[in-house]
């Protein structure tokens, strides 16, 4: 048995323990960027198709409903960060059976709370709509795009990203990166038909179906994918291996909960500048939309770096080897920095063009490139926030990365946001983030700083 476990996990412990910084970091984060990426592309998508409707409404639609599919992060950072953190720490020590039944219990768990997190919408989606504020133009295309996304589709949403953290965990990142990819892609592929006018001509709602449609695909990859290499990793899904062992719901939950907490705090966050836009009509709602997924590139960028290195991170704090984890965390910081503050100044100057590019109407550019050049200036700052956070996971560390979850929404960036939008109207909202990821950034090197310390005595 023990022969077998060794000849599985080689090819990973040598990436893992023996390949050069560079080299590591690279093969773990460059295909969960470009993951990420592809995913950016896809939640552009339904913004830029349902934009060519040149309809407020249809567009303000997709913008309110972002707030509940952020939710979803919720489920998925609890089970998905959590898990595949309390993995790749199992695997650094070769304690391969809390490995098996930390992956069984990811995946069951993650499975039964997108069951319940579907049933609970559609029971109370009417007063959720007015929560998000939808209003008597929004409501219908705001619960058509819903009840594909959520109603049908949030077990397929959830299980998908779920199924992609425990196969990364392993080191098998492009795999990972694949299965993630090809919903994304079917989907941008689907939307065109299922929305616009020479297609099916749904308008949010197809967008919805699109959705659907697409992370179903994706989930059919991941099982074929553990189906063939079953005697070659130690994801394990099998239901007879799902415990409610003490040392895994408490490894798995240290992790998970202050991440899902974060991620629920991002989707108060959101709805509270929704909510602020809204009074300004769709038009304005329909525009920060806009600029809020534009941002969104540069932002999952270093999302899907600080992900990628996760695994490494956790291996190496795992069989304490300190001095390759600080390597793996100075060499990340250095290639996000320099890449973000390019992106942030290519953002900046040609925000109003970016916005063109969704929606031809002279009144949403003006807003939205007001907007863009807000929200493109915390980017260097929140690549700083999501590696520290991320190290701060990878290492089990969930009270670090709750309390810094807490400092970005409830202390700074929802105050700032009644503060802003006090001042200046409407648009100081855009700076409300870069507020908060700035005193974020600060904090995260002092933190960093010495946890490396602590670490090497």
């Amino acid at each position: 048995m023990e022969e077998k476990e060794q000849v599985k996990s080689t090819k990973n412990i040598q990436l893992f323990e023996n390949a050069p910084i560079p080299k590591a970091v690279m093969s773990m984060s460059v295909p969960t960027i470009i993951s990420s990426l592809v995913m950016v592309i896809y939640n552009m998508a339904d913004t830029y198709f349902v934009g060519m409707l040149n309809s407020p409404v249809q567009n303000a639609a997709v913008t309110l409903a972002a707030p509940v599919l952020l939710a979803f992060n919720a489920v998925t950072n609890l089970f998905g960060v959590g898990t595949s953190s309390m993995m790749s720490r199992a695997l650094g020590r070769k304690d391969y059976e809390t490995v098996r039944r930390s992956s069984a219990f990811g995946f069951y768990c993650a499975l039964f709370f997108s069951i319940l997190f579907s049933a609970l919408y559609t029971v109370f989606h009417v007063p959720l709509l007015t929560l998000l504020g939808a209003d008597a133009r929004t409501a219908a295309a705001t619960g058509a795009y819903l009840k594909w996304t959520v109603t049908c589709g949030a077990a397929p949403a959830i299980m998908n990203v779920i199924l992609a953290y425990l196969v990364r965990s392993e080191g098998f990142s492009l795999h990972a990166s694949i299965g993630t990819m090809s919903g994304c892609l079917l989907n941008i592929i689907l939307d065109p038909f299922f929305i616009l006018p020479w297609g099916l001509n749904l308008g949010a709602s197809g967008a919805g179906l699109a959705t659907f449609l697409s992370n179903c695909a994706a989930c059919l990859y991941f099982f074929v994918l553990l189906f063939i290499r079953r005697r070659r990793t130690y994801v394990c899904i099998r239901p007879d291996m799902f415990r409610l062992d003490r040392f895994v719901v408490s490894g798995v939950c240290g992790v998970g909960i202050p991440s899902s907490i974060q991620n629920l705090l991002n989707v108060t966050g959101m709805t509270v500048l929704n909510n602020f836009t809204a009074a300004f009509g769709s038009d304005a709602v329909a525009a920060m939309g806009i600029a809020q997924k534009i941002s969104m590139v540069p932002m999952y960028i270093a999302l899907g770096l600080s992900q990628g290195i996760m695994p490494l991170i956790s291996y190496n704090y795992g069989s304490r080897n300190v001095p390759r984890m600080k390597k793996v965390i100075l060499f990340s910081t250095k290639i996000a920095l320099s890449f973000m503050v390019v992106v942030c100044l290519g953002c900046y100057l040609g925000s109003d063009f970016l916005i063109s590019l969704f929606m031809k109407n002279e009144t949403i550019i003006a807003y939205g490139g007001a907007f863009l050049r807000g929200l493109c200036l915390s980017t260097p700052f929140m690549c700083m926030d999501f590696l520290a956070v991320g190290v701060f996971q990878s290492c089990g560390m969930g009270r670090k990365a709750f309390l810094f979850a807490i400092l970005r929404k409830i202390v700074l960036e929802i105050p700032a946001l009644f503060l802003w939008n006090y001042f200046w109207p409407l648009y100081g909202l855009a700076y409300a983030q870069l507020t908060a990821e700035a005193v974020l950034s600060v904090a995260a090197v002092l933190v960093l700083y010495r946890l490396f310390r602590s670490l090497e005595r």
